[in-house]
């Protein structure tokens, strides 16, 4: 890590070490603050599943309708 916090964003050095020692104790800060949390992994519930292959189900069944049938197809209404 490096150990040193330089700062050059005033042209007067009190006020770039004033600033320096405000960095310094920001870094320090978000070092000691707490990890957060970890992430617990879930799993979808029971219902949840069945009600996404029941839309699945009918999202199908709604695409295999709009096909035409064997004996329709290419065949002009003339």
């Amino acid at each position: 890590m490096n150990d040193k916090v330089t700062v050059s964003e005033q042209r007067a050095q009190l006020q770039n070490r004033a600033a320096a020692g405000e960095r310094l104790a920001s870094l320090l800060r978000d070092a000691a603050a707490a990890p957060p949390p970890v992430r617990r992994a879930t799993k979808p519930s029971r219902g949840a599943r069945e009600h996404r292959l029941a839309a699945k189900k009918r999202r199908g069944d709604t695409k295999r309708n709009r096909r035409a049938s064997p004996d329709h197809q290419g065949v002009s209404d003339k």
